[in-house]
């Protein structure tokens, strides 16, 4: 009994890893990939809470995290990845679910009086410029199922795998572009948390470091990029729209067609 009680407790031990300075920021590292990405919404969560307002945030910003995480996690399958990843992709999603609640919650206040929008009109017009939260994750859960069953039929084909990891990381990349969209139409950036962008430039800047150095497939790093670039062309708009107001816009009287 001595003897087996040796014998587990030895290989237990020999299960545990070393405990070093390498290791301990390794850990932080891969704590900070897994939770840091959701740490910029925090700002602007609170902002929109705050002054019950969403128009200077572009949800489009959700629906680009949304599809680039889903597709990461369908990537995985093909390409298996490090956890802290994955599990980044995993905490990104419930937080872009919240953060899409909220909004939703925001605009339905304002558009009491127009005619609710629905996935199921198929109206490509008002495609994820929905009225309940419902109908945002209705689409998400028809992408992916679908998603998933392509990935069944396709995850032997290394082209179709490695499609689906550059499509992962460019959407992702492109996370900040609908928001600098937002803000050149409207020549300002009111309403948008600058502490966000700032921790999008931040995380952005370690995590293209963290994929360089832990060898991640290479369309991680160079979306990485381009993602750091998209964040300063933001900043530069904050610089040169400062103290500018967003332009109205010219709201038409509702016809009797578009009351509930």
């Amino acid at each position: 009994m001595d003897n087996l009680i040796y014998k587990l407790f030895q290989n237990f031990q020999l299960s545990l890893p070393e405990l070093s300075l390498s290791n301990l920021v390794s850990w932080i590292a891969s704590g900070s990939i897994m939770f840091g990405g959701i740490v910029p919404y925090i700002p602007q969560y609170l902002q929109i809470k705050r002054t019950d307002n969403a128009d200077g945030f572009s949800t489009y910003v959700c629906l680009a995290l949304i599809l680039a995480n889903l597709l990461r996690i369908l990537f995985w399958f093909g390409h298996p990845f490090e956890f802290p990843l994955l599990a980044q992709s995993v905490i990104m999603l419930a937080t872009m679910l919240v953060m899409l609640h909220l909004c939703t919650q925001v605009k339905a206040m304002q558009e009491i009086s127009t005619r609710k929008r629905k996935f199921t009109d198929f109206d490509a017009r008002y495609f994820w410029q929905w009225s309940r939260f419902r109908d945002y994750v209705l689409f998400l859960a028809v992408f992916t199922l679908t998603g998933a069953l392509v990935n069944y039929l396709f995850l032997g084909f290394f082209v179709y795998v490695e499609l689906i990891g550059f499509l992962a990381v460019f959407t992702e990349a492109m996370l900040g572009s609908p928001q600098f969209y937002r803000n050149l139409q409207n020549k300002s950036t009111q309403g948008m948390s600058v502490q966000m962008v700032c921790f999008w430039l931040s995380g952005d800047l370690f995590k293209t470091g963290y994929f360089v150095v832990n060898e991640a497939p290479m369309q991680f790093w160079v979306c990485g990029v381009l993602q750091v670039s998209i964040d300063v062309a933001i900043l530069l708009q904050v610089y040169c729209y400062r103290g500018q107001q967003p332009r109205r816009k010219v709201v038409q009287a509702p016809s009797s067609a578009h009351i509930s």
